[in-house]
């Protein structure tokens, strides 16, 4: 009788046992899920990258890159660019996506200007495309154009290019800054252009 006694009091101590380590282990995994849960996120807080504008590459040396330590600013500004990746057209707002093609032109026969940024923005104002390249320096004449193709409808119908040129010389005349937008979807062609607006004038 002893003996069965012994035996049936280990028995439910080896049980419960057994059920506090397995109560454990749900509270350990718990805390480890919720802990999981409650971290921060590595890519919301990591630095998001801007994807690259694509510039139309012109044969010859017309546009070069240049640093900014090789550059006394006498004259420059701020451009706002209008643009529309797409319109809308027919009844129920369908949308006619475009092809869109940026191009700053020096117009000084004499004195180079330098490219020193441009960004490419959204209908709700937020950065998508920006020049990755450097600073560009225009020869006298010379364009540089930059490329959204006509499947990019991240800038909308509200987007827009803000370009930033300096010049060392203050006799630099201003550069023409617009947009040509194209398509030929639905066997028609739709084009148009539009032209830059300084919003800034950069001081020395």
């Amino acid at each position: 009788m002893a003996e069965l006694m012994s035996r049936t009091t280990t028995s439910m101590v080896i049980q419960r046992v057994a059920i506090v380590s397995v109560i454990y282990i749900i509270m350990l995994l718990t805390a480890c899920d919720t802990t999981k849960n409650n971290a921060p996120s590595q890519t919301a807080n990591s630095p998001t990258q801007v994807p690259s504008l694509t510039r139309i590459a012109q044969d010859g040396t017309s546009v070069s890159l240049t640093s900014n330590n090789q550059i006394t600013v006498s004259k420059g500004q701020i451009i706002y660019v209008p643009v529309y990746s797409h319109i809308y057209h027919g009844n129920k707002q369908e949308q006619l996506l475009l092809t869109v093609t940026l191009s700053i032109r020096n117009t000084s026969l004499t004195d180079p200007i330098v490219i020193r940024s441009v960004r490419y923005y959204d209908s709700t104002g937020k950065l998508v495309k920006k020049q990755t390249e450097g600073n560009l320096q225009l020869a006298p004449l010379a364009t540089t154009e930059f490329f959204i193709p006509q499947q990019d409808v991240s800038g909308g119908s509200g987007a827009n290019f803000i370009v930033e040129w300096v010049a060392e010389k203050k006799s630099v005349t201003e550069p023409i800054v617009e947009a040509v937008m194209i398509s030929t979807s639905f066997q028609q062609g739709v084009s148009f252009t539009t032209s830059g607006k300084v919003i800034q004038e950069l001081k020395p």
